[in-house]
């Protein structure tokens, strides 16, 4: 296995790292009246729409 030669400085650690970012999650307005946010492809968990049909009873 490869192993390094030396130990990395902080500095080009912390670069490398800065990178690293959380992103928000992304979000839709479901068509229900309730107009909650949902994330795409995904349940509605309040009102049990999927694509504007009733998979689940609310």
């Amino acid at each position: 296995m490869a192993a390094p030669k030396r130990r990395l400085s902080r500095s080009n650690t912390r670069k490398r790292r800065s990178q690293w970012k959380a992103e928000a999650p992304v979000l839709q307005v479901c068509p229900c009246p309730r107009k909650e946010m949902i994330r795409p492809h995904h349940l509605c968990t309040h009102c049990g729409q999927y694509k504007g049909r009733q998979v689940l009873e609310p």
